[in-house]
């Protein structure tokens, strides 16, 4: 900390008394601090043209140009120097109004070291501050490029053909998809590929919360709105004023909860929960859905007049069992992403291992391959991924195809009534195997453990491993 205290910077002084200038040298001088000083604020707007100094201490009452107008000019020519305006105590009210006008602080005449380096600490902790949060926005903005999103496919070409073209834009959006696709992570790269990225992106999940709950989220409430409301709180339509809002699972939203969401996108104002008088925002909203909206319209779950509200500029993500000729590129993009964080030494996925990620059905989609290979990278000790580290259901072998397990098509009714009696069997049978075979993997092998979770006896759970041929090695 002492370190950030006494970081050297640039400071430029402009006070038409000598006697300040050279004061304010000596002092910022023997701190480190590198200081040019002039008593003509001409002067002093070139010098701050041509070298963008960290700090500027400018006095107030200067004859030809007051510390209002330098202020004013000096942030034309060097917008990122903080200027600290120096005071007599008379004039303070109008150091007041320079610091509404973007300077950052005031000193009065007279004023000790001390008082000085504080000021200058404090506007160079702000730029410090200032400059990380650039380089965290630059770094999210090359975290949620385009071009980061994994997937070649005649699919994903077509998600990223609709997403350059209503980035830009403040259109609404409406991500369509399976559970798992990637939907949240769509919204954020069309949030920082928008001109709204140094807004906020707030994300509100509306099927993990209740209608009341939802509504306080949203909207905001006064005190004492509802039972427990003790404090007011600022809903996410206040708080994403200036960004974006993006609604996941918009489906799950009440009725009642609809119609006010209706108001704000139609007047792009809302009133919080209790409160009388309106309050205006400004947001993009993206929303989000795994449900068939249409068929809710038509059901009377989902208004309909909301709906051609979010419904502007449609995007489906393909489920990854319609783009298979993503997985390896997905694996491996997760294999570095989860390198450093899981201590796995691996850099590839083994042929035989990426053969059954490719034939896997992946009902979970992108999220469940990510666990997947996550998971793979903590059990494995060597230089790439092997079929040994993939879970059981990966590994097993895949069944017959539907004719062969149908085998000749019946020609009588005794024949279909047998062949469906057999498949019945044959269908119990597959699914007690992989019952046990799961029950085992989530037990590491232990068949009492196995059995205790699934609330058999051991015996019995015993029995069902030796008829299906299921060992304690397979888990």
């Amino acid at each position: 900390m002492k370190d950030e205290v006494r970081e050297s910077a640039s400071v430029l002084v402009v006070d038409d008394e000598k006697v300040v200038c050279v004061s304010c040298a000596r002092i910022l001088g023997d701190e480190g601090h590198r200081v040019t000083t002039t008593q003509d604020p001409q002067e002093g707007l070139r010098i701050a043209a041509a070298t963008h100094p960290d700090v500027a201490i400018v006095d107030l009452k200067m004859p030809g140009m007051d510390g209002i107008e330098f202020l004013r000019r000096v942030k034309e020519v060097s917008p990122a120097t903080e200027v600290m305006i120096v005071t007599g105590f008379a004039e303070i009210h109008t150091a007041v109004q320079a610091m509404r006008l973007g300077a950052f602080d005031y000193v009065p005449k007279p004023f000790t070291p001390d008082q000085l380096l504080i000021a200058v600490t404090k506007m160079q902790q702000r730029q410090r501050l200032e400059r990380e949060n650039e380089q965290l926005r630059a770094a999210l903005q090359q975290r949620y490029r385009f071009d980061n999103l994994v997937g070649r496919s005649a699919g994903m070409q077509a998600v990223y053909h609709v997403l350059e073209r209503v980035a830009p834009t403040d259109s609404t959006v409406l991500i369509r998809g399976d559970s798992g696709t990637g939907k949240e992570l769509v919204a954020r790269a069309i949030h920082w590929n928008s001109p709204r990225r140094t807004g906020p992106f707030l994300p509100v999940d509306c099927g993990a919360l209740s209608e009341t709950v939802l509504e306080s989220e949203l909207f905001g409430h006064e005190k004492g709105a509802f039972t427990g409301a003790s404090t007011a709180r600022k809903g996410v339509f206040a708080a994403a004023n200036g960004g974006t809002l993006f609604l996941d699972e918009i489906g799950n939203i009440p009725l009642s909860v609809q119609v006010r969401l209706l108001r704000v996108l139609q007047e792009r104002e809302y009133k919080p929960v209790g409160a009388t008088e309106a309050q205006k925002t400004d947001i993009r909203l993206i929303a989000a859905t795994n449900r068939d909206l249409e068929a809710m319209v038509q059901k009377g779950e989902f208004r309909e007049d909301l709906y051609y509200r979010v419904h502007i500029v449609p995007i489906r993500l393909p489920a990854l069992r319609e783009r298979k000729e993503d997985v390896p590129d997905l694996a491996m993009h997760f294999l570095k992403k989860h390198r450093e964080g899981t201590g796995c030494r691996a850099t590839t996925i083994s042929a035989e291992a990426m053969d059954l990620l490719l034939r896997h059905g992946w009902p979970g989609n992108v999220r469940e391959l990510e666990n997947t290979i996550q998971r793979a990278m903590v059990l494995c000790s060597g230089d790439a991924i092997t079929v040994e580290q993939l879970p059981v259901e990966l590994r097993r072998p895949a069944g017959p195809a539907l004719p062969s397990v149908l085998g000749p098509v019946a020609t009588t009714w005794e024949e279909l009534k047998a062949q469906k009696h057999r498949l019945q069997e044959e269908l119990v049978m597959e699914a007690e195997r992989l019952f046990v075979a799961a029950a085992l993997e989530r037990a590491g092998g232990n068949a009492t453990r196995a059995a205790e979770a699934v609330g058999m006896l051991r015996p019995n759970f015993q029995a069902l491993m030796k008829r299906h041929g299921v060992r304690r090695d397979d888990a």
